[in-house]
């Protein structure tokens, strides 16, 4: 990991207008801060704020009070300089599109000469080599999660955001994933935030993982990740995993913490 901070989130709350007028707090006073090429997973109960903290790093929701920073810049600027690679749950990828065309669309969006070898690189990385002329509808789930991933790192961002990316998948399928997305994010070494439910998928892939509160959502719990790299499966069946995967559930069955 090189120095610096990448990610800040600095006393940040979200509110939400009901439809009957009521004001909801999503997250409240949260403070993060994420270095420079350092993967860190968000986890908690359903409805906590993990997704609106992301969006609003994904400059796709502004921050009631405090601020949020990505390179000490605001999202909003990195995003129309294409700089942030975001995928969700849903691949949102084109039906009528090839994998080689949906994965060059961010050059297409960004008014930018397609990189034919830098397509072919992150197909390559991402498994799917002779899959390229594939329509969405004759890949599998996890192959289009992959397309996806490919999609958000072609432009080489400087942070990779994913908001369970794997959260629709299998089980087998999801731990193939795992494994694929670590052995992706060590080639390229991109300051990345993963929202995820699972405490097992967070403490295999993560440098870190911060617990939240049911909402509003606040920071509980911070967890160092004390496994090397790279990580095989054998990992997870370590007393020591073990014990962090326990101490994590622990926290998040914290009174008020429960969704």
């Amino acid at each position: 990991m090189s120095g610096g901070t990448s990610i800040l989130l600095d006393h940040v709350g979200k509110d939400f207008e009901m439809d009957d007028g009521r004001k909801v707090v999503a997250v409240e006073d949260v403070r993060l801060s994420i270095g420079a090429g350092e993967f860190v997973a968000l986890i908690g109960p359903s409805g906590c704020g993990k997704s609106t903290l992301l969006r609003m790093l994904a400059a796709l929701e502004q921050p009631s009070r405090g601020r949020v920073t990505v390179d000490g810049k605001a999202p909003e600027e990195l995003s129309r300089n294409h700089r942030l690679g975001v995928a969700f749950q849903d691949h949102a990828l084109l039906p009528w599109l090839s994998v080689e065309a949906n994965v060059a669309l961010p050059f297409r969006i960004a008014n930018r000469p397609v990189d034919h070898a830098r397509i072919a690189e992150l197909i390559a990385l991402v498994g799917l080599k002779g899959f390229e002329k594939a329509r969405p509808s004759q890949l599998s789930g996890g192959m289009r999660q992959r397309v996806s991933i490919a999609r958000a790192l072609v432009l080489r961002p400087d942070v990779l955001l994913l908001d369970e990316p794997f959260g629709a998948l299998d089980a087998v399928t999801r731990r193939q994933m795992n494994l694929e997305l670590q052995r992706i994010w060590q080639e390229q070494h991109i300051s990345t935030l993963l929202v995820t439910h699972s405490v097992d998928e967070a403490l295999f892939l993560s440098d870190r993982v911060i617990v939240m509160s049911g909402r509003p959502g606040r920071i509980l719990k911070e967890v160092a990740v004390p496994f090397g790299r790279p990580r095989n499966p054998e990992v997870m069946r370590s007393a020591e995993f073990h014990r962090l995967e326990d101490e994590l559930t622990e926290a998040l069955e914290q009174p008020g913490v429960a969704a």
